[in-house]
């Protein structure tokens, strides 16, 4: 009798495979636990020399923004919202970077796979 679905005989996965879906198992925890690290920090970024702070979390929000009282100028909001703005983009590029560094790590790891 000809063996059909390319498995031996008893239906159980080869080892390769087999040991190709527990190191997919083990990157997914991997990946899953790099998440939660990256969620639970804070980037902190200031622009205008110091005068806009703004703390973003990893889940991408913003967390808090603290203003100099030398950057409130009633007859120049223009500036102190490019500040504003200037400093959250700041905080939510190190939040992109740390995701992508983690995942850029990940990602190391699958030189091992046949893909």
């Amino acid at each position: 009798m000809a063996k059909r679905g390319g498995y031996p005989m008893g239906g159980g996965m080869p080892n390769n495979m087999a040991n190709l879906m527990r190191q997919a198992q083990k990157m997914q925890q991997q990946m899953e636990q790099g998440q939660k690290d990256l969620e639970a920090k804070e980037f902190v970024a200031t622009a205008g020399g110091g005068a806009v702070t703004v703390t973003a979390s990893g889940k991408k929000e913003l967390v808090s923004l603290k203003l100099s009282k030398d950057i409130v100028d009633p007859d120049d909001t223009e500036t102190l919202e490019d500040t504003i703005v200037a400093a959250v983009n700041d905080a939510l590029k190190q939040v992109s970077d740390a995701s992508n560094d983690i995942m850029g790590k990940m990602g190391a790891g699958l030189g091992g796979l046949p893909f």
